[in-house]
């Protein structure tokens, strides 16, 4: 038809809304108990295997603190069942919510086994994940298709789960598109996924704006301008931006 190349267009258009809207929160979430934004940085939480729930290190420390002092038995602060005395109970509770179609269990799941080298096992765990909308899952399989590692290289795919992350409040993901933004040559699109990740706390997306307004590839109004355009966002959208800056994400990698 005359229009179908004004409706590829407009399609692209729409998507990149989605695409490079600022997220409300990153791909964790809040904590379940003092309901706070969880930290981007995976070592300063804690995941209970039993619900597969991430508790804030604060509130974990705070109930084993007490539970310690009140010689009680140790429980998870959100279920209330007793804590995995072991590896093996661990793995059985985290089966027990796999079956129950759990994301983040599957999630879990794929990289103890990408671990133990059971490749094939890896993927597919991360692949139902995926598909129950786990954004970690979709960042995990963006770097095996991008690196080719336990299943062939797919750049198209790469991309696609990368920009699901993305979509989903992963920080790193929407760090990886910048830079491939930036390797492509489109400055604009880059400086708006450093300006997001940045806006969640990620300081290194910061430092590579900085390089970028430096190198002359983007100018000062717009930096400052998409910087701080969380100022005027709503209050429930600006909790994700109170004391988020990271010097440094460490995520699970697959090496």
């Amino acid at each position: 038809p005359k229009h179908k190349k004004e409706c590829k267009k407009r399609a692209a258009e729409l998507y990149d809304e989605i695409l490079f809207k600022q997220p409300e929160s990153n791909h964790l979430g809040d904590c379940p108990i003092c309901c706070l934004p969880l930290p981007i940085g995976l070592e300063k939480s804690v995941l209970m295997s039993c619900c597969s729930k991430y508790i804030c290190g604060g509130c974990d420390y705070a109930n084993k603190k007490r539970e310690h002092e009140g010689k009680l038995h140790f429980k998870c602060p959100f279920c209330r069942k007793a804590m995995p005395k072991n590896d093996e109970e661990n793995n059985e509770q985290l089966m027990k919510r796999i079956e129950a179609n759990d994301p983040v269990a599957m999630c879990q799941m794929g990289g103890k086994m990408y671990k133990k080298g059971d490749f094939k096992a890896a993927f597919e765990y991360l692949t139902r994940a995926a598909v129950l909308g786990n954004v970690q899952a979709h960042f995990q399989l963006s770097c095996l298709y991008r690196e080719g590692k336990c299943v062939d290289k797919d750049e198209k795919r790469a991309l696609h789960h990368a920009e699901q992350a993305a979509i989903g409040g992963h920080p790193l993901a929407r760090h990886n598109l910048a830079f491939l933004e930036w390797k492509n040559g489109h400055y604009v699109r880059a400086a708006k996924h450093f300006i997001i990740a940045a806006n969640m706390g990620y300081d290194i997306s910061l430092k590579a704006l900085k390089n970028m307004y430096r190198d002359g590839l983007v100018s000062r109004r717009m930096t400052l301008h998409q910087l701080f355009a969380p100022i005027r966002l709503p209050l429930k959208q600006r909790k994700v931006h109170r004391g988020r800056r990271q010097t440094q994400f460490i995520a699970w990698q697959m090496e």
